[in-house]
């Protein structure tokens, strides 16, 4: 993977979005950019799932946690949750429209992540000033 090196040029809707205290967008990068948001949003970019199914994907995470981070994703419109009235009660969540097109940006952050995780833990990565 080759990465420019050169600065990044921010679209113009930074100048007064992100930045600001009190802009929204902090509120979703929040959300979606949390380790189990993060996690969920990926794990739901391979298909439907289960309670169960998800709560083994993402290792470590407490049944609190994951209902209360579901329940933010799903308020947030980017999880979509289907309760089907069988006996045991049976749950399946799904990424929305807006949930797939923030998965396919958050998939390649993972896998940056997964690549360069080793260095940076080590504190091998890149220290250009």
């Amino acid at each position: 993977m080759t990465v420019s090196t050169s600065s990044v040029s921010f679209p113009a809707i930074f100048t007064d979005g992100v930045f600001l205290a009190g802009c929204p967008s902090r509120t979703v990068l929040e959300h979606v950019t949390s380790k189990w948001g993060l996690l969920l949003l990926i794990a739901l970019s391979e298909g439907e799932q289960r309670w169960s199914a998800l709560r083994r994907r993402a290792d470590g995470i407490s049944e609190k946690m994951l209902a209360q981070t579901l329940k933010t994703l799903e308020r947030d419109g980017l999880v979509r949750r289907h309760a089907q009235a069988t006996i045991p009660a049976r749950v399946d969540y799904s990424l929305t429209d807006l949930g797939h097109e923030l998965s396919t940006l958050l998939v390649p952050l993972a896998a940056w992540a997964i690549q360069n995780a080793d260095d940076i833990i080590n504190g091998q990565g890149s220290t250009a000033t």
